[in-house]
Formats: C-alpha cells, sequence, structure tokens
C-alpha cells in the first residue's frame, strides 16, 4: 500500500530539517508512537500502537534512518511485529524538505506492507484518510515543540492521544464523501 502525504509547515526548512534529526522528538509526535532507544548500529527500536473499534494491534521493531543533507531528505526503512495479534509489518519510507513561500513543505512517500490480522484496514482507502488524520496531529505537535520558549516547554508537548473508535469513523466518513466526490465528476 503506498501512501503520500504532504503538509506545511510555517517555519524555514532548515529549523524543520533540524527537528527531523531529533529523533526522540520527532517520536514524541506520532500518535501512538514509543521510541524505546538507539541501538550500537545506529538503528531504533519503538513500538505503535493502533486501536480501530474492536482491533488493537501494539508493533515492536526496529528501524533505520538515512538522512541525506544535501538533498534536506532521508529515507526511513522498518520492520516490525504484533506479536500478540500475529501481524507483521514493514515501512519504506522517503520524506524531503522544500521552501515554500509560508515556510516548507514536507512531502512523505510511504510504501507500507502489513500481513496478518491488521492487514483488513489497508484494503480501502481507509489508511489513508486515517494517516491525514495522524499527519495533521503531528504537524500541530511539530509547530508546537518548534514554537516552544524552553527545552522543557518543548519536551512537554507530545502527540495527542489517539482515540481509534473516533478516528476510525471520521475516517470512514472523509472516504465515503469523497467517494461520492469521485462519482459526481
Amino acid at each position: 500500500m503506498k501512501i503520500t502525504q504532504e503538509f506545511v509547515v510555517e517555519r524555514p526548512p532548515t529549523d524543520v530539517w533540524a527537528f527531523f534529526q531529533d529523533v526522540p522528538a520527532v517520536a514524541q509526535c506520532l500518535p501512538g508512537a514509543a521510541l524505546a532507544g538507539q541501538s550500537d548500529d545506529g538503528s531504533y527500536d519503538g513500538s505503535l500502537a493502533v486501536k480501530l473499534g474492536p482491533m488493537t494491534a501494539a508493533f515492536e521493531g526496529k528501524c533505520v534512518i538515512t538522512p541525506y543533507v544535501s538533498n534536506v531528505s532521508a529515507t526511513i526503512e522498518g520492520k516490525c511485529v504484533d506479536k500478540k495479534g500475529g501481524s507483521r509489518g514493514s515501512v519504506s519510507v522517503v520524506y524531503d524538505i522544500n521552501e515554500d513561500p509560508s515556510g516548507c513543505v514536507v512531502t512523505v512517500d510511504a510504501d507500507i506492507t502489513i500481513s496478518g490480522p491488521a492487514a483488513q484496514f489497508g484494503r480501502t482507502g481507509l489508511i489513508n484518510e486515517m494517516s491525514k488524520r495522524l499527519i495533521g496531529d503531528f504537524v500541530s505537535c511539530l509547530e508546537g515543540k518548534l514554537a516552544a520558549a524552553t527545552e522543557e516547554e518543548a519536551e512537554a508537548i507530545k502527540a495527542k492521544e489517539v482515540r481509534g473508535i473516533s478516528l476510525f469513523f471520521a475516517s470512514l466518513w472523509a472516504w465515503i464523501k469523497g467517494l461520492f466526490r469521485g462519482s459526481k465528476e
């Protein structure tokens, strides 16, 4: 499943790039994510909890981040497993930060593979709709951290808790509306 998202951050690209290099701060802005630490090989260990209605998945895994300073971009390669639910996943992400009149535009291209029970949510446009909502929460957190007056204030800003059922139904509604918009064209 491929997901492409683009968002504007009203900050200079250099500020956003510096933020993206602070992996613990980025993890704090990802709803449902927790960073466990960095391994000796430079990879990061962490978890991602997802609750959608009756289904709960708690993925644990590892990712490798490769920054490309000259392009103001990076790749993220990760693999994870939900030991309780039996789902597995892998992700390959490329993000680019480009200058924009209002600050910068961040483009995220993700190629996600999910197998097991969690894969049922990848069969529709729901994952794309949910990712839009989660990206919105991420951007709010990122901008809050960058606007913070002190390091302590920035540290206290974290992603909102994901309310699985409300996220699911809001995303389902947006997806359904999109289907009707498409049929009118």
